[in-house]
């Protein structure tokens, strides 16, 4: 599905991007996966936006090598651009048939060349390295190049595992060095914290007085963190609340542009496009921005092109609604359906000791069906649920009660009494919700495609300040915008 603000090839889907801002253009490389049905191995493609809204594919970047070659399949890496103008680019390469001493797909750290400005690439074989001396050959990935001004030489970060020690906590980001970006010598580690499986695309910047450690893991959460540090050595501070999204949102990497600092990840498919499917390595393209706090923590939200891409907003529930149900649940729903593109802004003042309130996304005229975008202040966290759950058998207790929200769709973040505003965008089968404008979780709506929009209260009361629609240009979007959207009171 491609759309303004996301991006799926036709075909194919999205996995790890590579970005690279230059003259203020993005230019994102990405894993250009087919699922097996080119049965050829991994390339990179590159799409190319100005305003991280509309993005323009210009096709494939670096082919795979082909049947026998060690770079079958291209993974990701990093693009940097020399003192004399040439881009390298550094990247993953992997043939399945060709085994490491761990047994395991051999991984190599590989260089490629462009004097044309990214049109086309020059292999350099000759510059091919594998896992140095402690490490497992077959995780040796994600090499990240950036110059250290004040070492004077170029730094690589590599995803690596040690070949010793719990096999869990193998994972570390190894570092080597180099004066010329063809030979390089391995160093002490940039960061081992013998914490997760692997640190995947790891990448390390600036940003006035403290650098950001980036990177993704499957250990604890699959999901992209950060560490923040005021030395490029460290040691590295973890804040309270260190990941960017939620378990639909991986393998995010950044680049700058004019002060502001936009983030380039995929929202993951689920298999058989359900609900209850695995999770799919691989989706949507999505971009979130990052916004620095005083503290030099940082928060994350759509970029404001993106939410510009709707019109005006369109009261659908009353202002100054007050629901209450201090033991009990009442909610307040929409006449209509909700269109198929649209960006819902829910402004709630919630009341001491409430717990749970939140917004309701294609739900059925009772309010009994659908999606919940949850907050519960006394755990501090925003979830997203579903009614109804899976029904793994006939009769009531059959029903997956004891899953109270979707699992891995858990958002920390303080929710006390007071103001508080959840930020939707929904296209498709896409969701992209952001609690006052810092913690966003994105995730899929599969199983129902239409319904009505709400907002709830259980056991507690809260003020409905401002529930509002806006719609997409019928011209930007191949959906049309549905008219008014009034409201029925359930509760």
């Amino acid at each position: 599905m491609t759309a303004q603000g996301f991006y799926q090839p036709n075909g194919a889907w999205v996995g790890d991007v590579i970005p690279w801002q230059e003259d203020g253009v993005f230019h994102l490389f990405y894993l250009h996966e087919d699922r097996g049905v080119s049965g050829d191995g991994m390339p990179w493609h590159r799409i190319v936006t100005k305003d991280v809204v509309n993005f323009e594919e210009t096709g494939e970047a670096i082919a795979s090598g082909g049947a026998t070659a060690d770079d079958y399949n291209i993974y990701t890496g990093s693009i940097i651009v020399d003192v004399e103008g040439t881009h390298h680019a550094f990247y993953t390469g992997q043939n399945p048939n060709h085994l490491g001493a761990d047994g395991r797909a051999l991984q190599l750290v590989m260089h490629a060349t462009s004097h044309d400005g990214m049109e086309t690439w020059q292999r350099h074989p000759e510059d091919t390295f594998g896992a140095s001396a402690g490490y497992e050959t077959g995780d040796w990935r994600d090499p990240y190049v950036f110059w250290d001004a004040e070492s004077n030489l170029w730094r690589m970060l590599i995803t690596a595992r040690h070949n010793t020690g719990a096999e869990r906590r193998r994972g570390v980001i190894a570092q080597c060095t180099s004066t010329d970006l063809s030979t390089w010598e391995p160093i002490e580690p940039f960061w081992d914290p013998r914490r997760y499986i692997a640190h995947e695309c790891p990448e390390v910047f600036q940003w006035g007085d403290w650098w950001y450690l980036v990177y993704s893991e499957f250990s604890d959460a699959f999901t992209t963190r950060y560490r923040m540090s005021r030395s490029l050595n460290g040691p590295w501070i973890v804040p309270e609340f260190d990941t960017l999204d939620g378990r639909a949102y991986y393998a995010s990497k950044s680049a700058e542009r004019d002060g502001r600092r936009f983030f380039f990840g995929w929202i993951a498919s689920k298999e058989n496009s359900s609900d209850a499917g695995a999770w799919q390595w691989a989706g949507t393209l999505s971009v979130l921005e990052a916004e620095q706090r005083e503290d030099g923590t940082l928060a994350f939200h759509p970029p404001a092109e993106f939410r510009s891409t709707f019109q005006e907003p369109e009261d659908v529930l009353p202002a100054q609604t007050r629901l209450v149900a201090n033991d009990g649940y009442a909610d307040l729903l929409t006449e209509e359906d909700t269109p198929t593109s649209f960006r819902l802004r829910a402004h709630f003042e919630i009341e001491e000791g409430t717990r749970e309130v939140g917004v309701l996304l294609r739900a059925s005229a009772d309010g009994d069906e659908g999606y919940a975008l949850r907050l519960e202040p006394q755990r501090n966290r925003l979830v997203l649920d579903r009614w109804p759950r899976r029904v793994p058998g006939t009769e009531q207790w059959h029903i997956d009660g004891d899953v109270p929200f979707a699992i891995e769709l858990e958002r920390p973040a303080v929710i006390g009494a007071g103001p508080h505003e959840l930020d939707i965008i929904v296209h498709g089968d896409l969701c992209v919700a952001t609690l006052d404008d810092a913690t966003v979780l994105s995730t899929r709506l599969y199983d129902r495609p239409t319904g009505r929009a709400g907002a709830f209260v259980g056991e507690g009361a809260v003020t409905i300040s401002q529930f509002t629609i806006a719609t997409r240009d019928i011209e930007t979007t191949t959906e049309s915008p549905q008219e008014s959207l009034a409201f029925t009171p359930s509760v």
